[in-house]
């Protein structure tokens, strides 16, 4: 996963309306009734099938650090996919989406001024239709590039263009060397 993708599953992961199974056994339960077979689970978390019936009967209480981290990550993806989409959804047609983020914007720009990237650190509240082409992109399996074209376009519209208001003659806004990247719907 890129660092889009890691923003869109963080913001994602606030809109929970209640919060994921803490205890080792009520995460291989949910998993198993979403996998369907212990298989299943071992198979997305990396044990046996064996380890994944201990836990779910409690005979194994703690699992090692880096499997319960693959457990939580397993859980917290799957967890309340409805009330994920009513949310993506809401952003996609009428509340938008906002990117707070720090990395180095380039752009190309008429002969005669600038057009060296620099770091800037910009929060920008982009219209309904960013956040669905993002949506969009990201369940085609868009790459992260992908998905930061789509957003340094809004940028250049809202922010750089001001809707049209200023710089009429930058063509093209890139973001490079991304610090951190978060997005809020």
């Amino acid at each position: 996963m890129g660092e889009i993708d890691d923003a869109i599953e963080r913001a994602d992961r606030e809109a929970f309306t209640k919060d994921p199974p803490k205890t080792l056994k009520g995460q291989i339960g949910f998993l198993l009734k979403q996998f369907g077979s212990a298989k299943a689970v071992a198979a997305e978390i990396g044990v046996t099938a064996d380890s994944v019936n201990r836990y779910r009967r409690g005979a194994r209480k703690h699992a090692r650090a880096d499997v319960a981290a693959k457990i939580d990550d397993a859980v917290k993806a799957r967890w309340q996919p409805l009330v994920r989409k009513r949310r993506q959804k809401q952003a996609a047609t009428t509340g938008g989406i906002t990117v707070e983020t720090r990395a180095r914007f380039g752009y190309t720009a008429p002969v005669g001024t600038t057009d060296d990237g620099r770091f800037r650190r910009l929060t920008v509240h982009l219209p309904p239709e960013y956040a669905q082409r993002l949506f969009d992109a990201r369940d085609a399996g868009a790459s992260d590039q992908q998905m930061r074209g789509i957003i340094a376009e809004g940028f250049k519209e809202v922010y750089f263009q001001d809707g049209g208001a200023r710089a009429m003659g930058l063509s093209d806004v890139e973001i490079n060397d991304i610090d951190y990247l978060d997005l809020d719907y």
